[in-house]
């Protein structure tokens, strides 16, 4: 059940807060702002009575664990030194039938573009990025089977 009101734990010593804002459009299109000041459209498909201007929360669900990981990987592999010439994730997220329709599996595929890379460096830093630092997969890890794989790509 969900809670209406923040209950911080005692044995929390320190918190950081983070606030959005989400404004009414019109229809099923919303405008998510966060303290960059950038503009987030989110609508529904036009088959589930949106307009299609933005995208839908559970896609935007999907690329924050990609962009959170992401920006993981890429600090740790300019730390050991890695040189890459182009680096995407994939995220595909197979969703229950029932209300609330969470996420039951979702994957990442990191692909990576480079020549010679090493892939026990690329290895270590998703797996640094997936079990210790990105905050959204080790949020998203208790509620759903989240796995990854890696694809290197030598052109």
């Amino acid at each position: 059940m969900m809670k209406s009101s923040l209950t911080r734990s005692p044995s929390r010593k320190e918190w950081i807060t983070v606030k959005v804002s989400v404004k009414h459009i019109k229809g099923m299109h919303f405008q998510g702002e966060g303290s960059a000041k950038v503009l987030t459209n989110m609508d529904a498909s036009v088959t589930a009575g949106g307009t299609g201007h933005g995208t839908s929360p559970m896609e935007l669900l999907l690329m924050t664990i990609a962009g959170c990981s992401g920006m993981d990987i890429v600090l740790i592999l300019e730390k050991m030194k890695v040189k890459y010439q182009r680096f995407e994730a994939t995220v595909e997220g197979e969703r229950a039938s029932d209300h609330p329709r969470v996420f039951k599996d979702i994957e990442i595929v990191y692909k990576f573009w480079g020549e010679s890379l090493p892939k026990d460096k690329l290895d270590r830093a998703v797996q640094l990025s997936m079990e210790k630092y990105c905050s959204v997969a080790n949020m998203i890890d208790k509620a759903a089977n989240l796995t990854y794989q890696i694809e290197i790509n030598e052109r």
